[in-house]
């Protein structure tokens, strides 16, 4: 799956998976959201370049990574969610329960179908 190419400096990131044109490529869905949602409040001056950069190189710096890379957007999630967390925008507690909720929704989701928290077992 590959994103539409954009202009924006987080194309431009470290160890972004992409495409031989150069494209953001995404093995999951949920990896392309998290790269939409990233653009988006990037855009909309939720953090500025050089803090995206910061707190994601923060997170594919820390020890324990995979040795493939597989785990890129894990880092990428956790570098924008303390993006959005530390400003307030979210509290942790506020964003524990709907990520759970998500985790559970995608374990019990089908191969190839959207992940819908509809989906949550527990919901």
């Amino acid at each position: 799956m590959s994103a539409p190419s954009t202009s924006s400096p987080l194309v431009e990131s470290a160890g972004l998976p992409k495409s031989p044109d150069g494209d953001p490529i995404f093995a999951a869905p949920w990896q392309a959201a998290a790269f939409a949602m990233t653009m988006r409040l990037h855009e909309q001056g939720v953090f500025s370049w050089t803090e995206w950069a910061d707190a994601l190189s923060a997170e594919l710096h820390k020890p324990g990574r995979k040795a493939d890379d597989s785990d890129y957007y894990d880092c990428w999630v956790a570098a924008l969610s303390q993006l959005v967390t530390k400003p307030c925008i979210a509290s942790t507690p506020d964003l524990d329960a709907p990520t759970r909720s998500w985790q559970r929704a995608a374990k019990a989701t089908p191969h190839g179908k959207p992940i819908a928290l509809e989906n949550d077992p527990l919901r």
